[in-house]
Order: C-alpha cells, then structure tokens, then sequence
C-alpha cells in the first residue's frame, strides 16, 4: 500500500487526480481537514510520510512545499511550472529521449504543460532522428477546452450571463510570452521558441496542437515523419494514427482520456502535424498519475482511462 498526498487538493488537477487515484486498492490517501489545508506544519507532516505527494499549487506555493521534503523518500510530483526547466527535476513526458528510465528511479519529477506535451511530442521525435534542424523557427497552434483555465475560467464559462464573446474561440497569449515556452523549446531541442497561438474554446475538455511544417524545412518526405512516429509510439498512451474523422479533426475527441493521438496530414510541400488529448488527462492529471505509477515500479496505466 503506498500513501499518496494531493497538495491542493481543491483545484481542478487535483480532484482529477483524486478521482483516478481514489479507487485503487493499491493507493492510500492522505487528507487534511479543510482548516489545516493551507499550514505548513500540517502540510510537512503529510508531505513527509507520504511515498508520493502531487502538487497541485501555483508556482511559489510549490517551491514551499518542495522545501519542505526532508527526506529522501518521498517521490513529488510537480504540476505547476515552477520546476519544468529545473535540472534537479526529472521531466515527465515518458515516450521521449529515454525519459522513462530516467523516471524509474526519480524523486522528484515536473510534469509536463498541457500545450507543451502536444508541442514536444510533435516535434521532438523530429529533432532527435535529424530531419528538423534544432535551428527551425516554427509555429504552433493550440486549441484547448475551458477547464484548462482552472477553477475561475471554469466557474466564468458555465455561469449565468456569460459575455457573448464566451460563444466563440479565444486567443490568448498575446505577448508570446506564455509560460510553456521555455519547456517548449528545451525538450523539444530547439533553439527558438515557436510562435505559439493558444485559444481557448467552449468546450469543457479536450485539447488539438497543431505545427505547420514546409517539405524545404525538412530533409525527408511526409511517409518518412509518419514512420518516425510509428516507430517511436508503440505504447498504450501515446499511439500513432491516421484517422481523419471524414476529413474533420475535433479537439475533444479523447476527452475524458489519458492517452494521446499523435497524426500527420498533407503532402510532401505542406505538412500538418496534430496532436490530440484531454488536457486535463495527458495534459495533466493522467499524466501525473502515469509518472507516478512509473517511479513506483508499476504498469504505467494502472488507473488510467484509455480508450478502447
């Protein structure tokens, strides 16, 4: 039996986590009173007996909890920002550059963005087989559902009254300075950060990256990217595919999952790359439980909702 704390409990990737984790006969719950949630005292205490503790904080609040492990048992699970570029920290995306053995034994691990996990598993595998030069200036598209937002963005689409504006895509991320970028860039190998166009969608759950790419930025043919990928995602959470859904890609088709669809449209002049998940599953709480389940020794989709 393994004892596992959700720092943060209340927040939307938090009771994600609790929901995948709560029946499991392998997982035992710590919890704290609703008045002990925010002290640090009773946070150390839970943080410290347990295995595994998620955190489930905005940035500077995981720092603190993160200072306050003092041993060196307890495996932490980082889903804010706040250690994806930290080199003390394991990046946890598993099917890429040999990252599942290198979370085996690992103690503390950032879990990936949402939009970053669309982005790298695009575009890394293409910069790893030499077909991408790491100097590529590229563009990424991300629509995603509402629930990315968290608890207020939530609250704000679902309410009464909402502005007419709600009805229709949002761009966001104006300043291109979103803060996914910098794990953009460092695990998928490139020198540039692309410019990045998140936008936000009136559907709960669900998530589409898409990068254009020109045949002249590549030094192979549009079967060649579809091997690569064939060949790389052979597990059971991130799979390869071809399926256009009648010439149609929808962004929530795997709401609701944890796995990920990885496909390549176009021809060998204009080629489009697309990545499709939950947010909240790959592109969050799924993948949390995945790494977890990875550094406890585990089948890693023990708990996981995969589709068919």
């Amino acid at each position: 039996m393994y004892n596992v704390f959700i720092d943060g409990s209340a927040g939307t990737t938090g009771l994600k986590i609790f929901d995948r984790l709560k029946n499991r006969t392998d997982i035992s719950l710590i919890t704290l009173p609703e008045e002990l949630r925010k002290d640090a005292g009773a946070r150390a205490d839970a943080i410290n007996s347990s295995d595994v503790t998620f955190l489930c904080l905005p940035d500077d609040a995981a720092r603190e909890s993160v200072s306050l492990i003092k041993n060196d048992s307890t495996i932490v699970i980082d889903t804010s920002t706040a250690h994806r570029i930290n080199p003390d920290f394991t990046y946890g995306f598993a099917e890429i550059n040999g990252l599942r053995e290198k979370l085996k034994p690992a103690k503390k691990i950032a879990n990936p963005g949402c939009h970053a996990s669309g982005f790298i598993s695009l575009i890394n595998p293409l910069v790893s087989a030499g077909v991408l030069k790491s100097s590529a200036k590229l563009t990424a598209y991300s629509l995603t559902g509402y629930t990315g937002g968290g608890k207020k963005m939530i609250a704000e689409y679902e309410g009464d009254n909402r502005p007419i504006e709600f009805d229709s895509p949002r761009l966001y991320g104006l300043t291109q300075s979103h803060k996914h970028l910098p794990e953009m860039a460092k695990y998928s190998l490139i020198e540039n950060a692309p410019v990045f166009m998140p936008i936000v969608c009136d559907f709960a759950c669900g998530m589409q990256v898409t990068v254009p790419l020109f045949g002249s930025d590549l030094s192979c043919s549009i079967n060649d990217i579809k091997d690569i990928y064939k060949s790389l995602y052979t597990g059971k959470v991130v799979k390869y595919t071809e399926d256009n859904q009648g010439g149609f890609l929808a962004s929530n088709t795997l709401s609701g999952r944890d796995d990920m669809l990885i496909s390549v449209y176009g021809n060998d002049d204009r080629i489009t790359l697309v990545s499709r998940f939950d947010n909240l599953g790959k592109g969050a709480s799924g993948a949390a439980v995945q790494n977890m389940n990875i550094a406890l020794g585990l089948d890693e989709t023990v708990g996981l909702n995969l589709g068919e």
